[in-house]
This record gives C-alpha cells, sequence and structure tokens, in this order.
C-alpha cells in the first residue's frame, strides 16, 4: 500500500469519526453547561445530578441519530475500505 493512500484513507477515517461523534458530544455539552448554569445559580454540587441527564441527553441522540451513523461507516467501509481491501 503506497503512503498517501494510507493517509488519505487515515483522514476520511478520522473525519467520520468526527462527524458521526458531534451530535452526542454536542449533546452532552449543552446539558451539561446547562445543568452547570442551574448548579451555579442554585448552589447545588449533587454529582449525579450533571451525570444523569447528560447520559439521558447522550442515549436519546444516539437512538435519533443512529440510522445517520450507520449509513456513514457503512458508505464509508463500501466506497472507500472495501476496494482498498479488495486491491482495486
Amino acid at each position: 500500500m503506497d503512503d498517501s493512500i494510507f493517509f488519505e484513507t487515515l483522514q476520511q477515517g478520522l473525519w467520520i469519526a468526527t462527524l458521526i461523534s458531534t451530535p452526542i458530544l454536542a449533546a452532552a455539552l449543552l446539558v451539561g453547561v446547562a445543568i452547570g448554569l442551574v448548579q451555579a445559580l442554585t448552589s447545588v454540587q449533587e454529582m449525579t445530578l450533571t451525570f444523569v441527564p447528560k447520559m439521558a441527553a447522550m442515549l436519546g441522540v444516539f437512538w435519533v441519530t443512529m440510522g445517520f451513523m450507520t449509513l456513514t461507516l457503512g458508505r464509508y467501509f463500501t466506497d472507500t475500505l472495501l476496494p482498498i481491501i479488495m486491491g482495486a
């Protein structure tokens, strides 16, 4: 395998990973900031208060975007990785 093909494939894979993880990380960030603001305003410092809503939001976003993630990974595999594996 040529070095340029390796690095191009690696770059595409990292971009796909970033694209797929963005909705989940954005949901965790938004919920974390909102809960942190509520904790700062009310002076309630409970660790489970931030953990449980973040996990629920991440699970909900994962459930909603699961089709997008599957299609993106499947397209990357069939369009990029499979031809490299087959030697085309």
